[in-house]
């Protein structure tokens, strides 16, 4: 446990839910934990106990990758952890392949001719994974590595294999559902006889949705706030002068009218108290690294490729290298928008940043 983990509260210790299995981290809600093929190894999902209609059941919240491996653990729940009871909706935080994968498998899985299964989620996020499914752009192929390109990434193997991920998005969400339930901001979803309290979060994907239950003192974050590890926030080719990064920190600072005690389920790490806390720490975290970017610049002006030594320490492999880029342009927009940093583009086409 690092030392700004110690600050936090982790209610439920060690305890980790096995693959198959499910732990309850409060009255009606169980956390599952999927497998995921990258340096972050896991999701937490969550079983949310039910009824609709008057048909007693389960919603779950986020959906895994699609994979055999998935699939049958999630077969195994259903078999051992809900009780007989059939799952009733799926409700998805936002479009990232993780979190949207199995919406497909999982509601087709439980729909029967008395009641469809349905998919929740927000329409942003819902076309976008719609549109994902079915392209390449914005996903990685040729549009990708051109964009990192012009951003100072000049490792032709890097490149290659962004050039060849030109299938990324749909290898792991292939479908979506054909129907879905819209969630907006300020809407509930009404579970267990308690009422779970949409908060739209901007920077980390379109227009993903936490879910804050008052009267459980819970919220599930998805991505917007992870207790060991900072939320991705990245600029992608389809939207190049983007300011996701001062979108993310204005929607985390939202967060902080919920009580400081609220009981946070993220979608990596474990279920922890200390809401407060970890969004002062994410704050301070960026405006060390704007620090280290103005620092650097300040030097010599400098590409995106540039900066990855200074904003990350470890060696990257190409997925890691992919979300540093954006991350890398994502901090540099932000100050460039800012009236900080000064863009200036060469004649190859390549984006440096310098102090205003």
């Amino acid at each position: 446990m690092n030392a700004l983990e110690q600050q936090l509260q982790y209610p439920l210790g060690d305890a980790l839910p096995a693959l198959g299995a499910s732990l309850e981290v409060a009255p009606g809600v169980r956390w599952v934990r999927m497998p995921l093929p990258f340096a972050l190894d896991h999701i937490n999902l969550w079983l949310l106990r039910d009824a609709i209609d008057g048909v007693p059941g389960w919603t779950l919240v986020d959906c895994g990758i699609t994979s055999d491996t998935t699939r049958t653990a999630w077969e195994q729940v259903f078999a051992n952890e809900l009780g007989g009871l059939p799952v009733l909706r799926v409700v998805v935080t936002h479009m990232h392949p993780d979190h949207v994968g199995l919406a497909h498998w999982l509601t087709e899985r439980w729909s029967t001719p008395q009641h469809e299964c349905r998919l929740w989620m927000s329409a942003t996020d819902y076309n976008a994974a719609r549109l994902a499914s079915q392209s390449t752009t914005g996903h990685g192929g040729e549009s990708a590595a051109n964009f990192m390109a012009s951003h100072g990434l000049a490792d032709e193997e890097s490149l290659l294999k962004i050039r060849a991920r030109s299938n990324y998005y749909a290898s792991m969400v292939p479908q979506v559902p054909a129907r879905f339930r819209r969630l907006m901001h300020g809407g509930t979803v009404a579970a267990g006889g308690t009422d779970w309290v949409c908060h739209v979060g901007y920077g980390h994907a379109p227009e993903h949705m936490s879910l804050h239950n008052a009267a459980l003192g819970v919220l599930i974050s998805g991505d917007m706030v992870l207790p060991r590890i900072s939320t991705n926030v990245s600029v992608v080719e389809l939207e190049p002068e983007s300011n996701p990064l001062q979108l993310y920190l204005d929607s985390i600072e939202r967060m902080r009218a919920l009580p400081a005690d609220t009981l946070v389920l993220p979608s990596h790490g474990r279920p922890f108290r200390g809401l407060h806390t970890r969004i002062d720490q994410l704050k301070s975290h960026h405006d060390d690294r704007f620090a280290d970017v103005m620092n650097a610049c300040a030097q010599t002006p400098q590409t995106a490729a540039d900066l990855l030594p200074v904003l990350f320490k470890r060696k990257l492999d190409v997925h890691q290298t992919t979300f540093a880029m954006g991350e890398s342009i994502a901090h540099l927009n932000a100050l460039w928008i800012a009236g900080r940093l000064v863009r200036r583009v060469d004649a190859q086409g390549v984006h440096r940043f310098a102090p205003s």
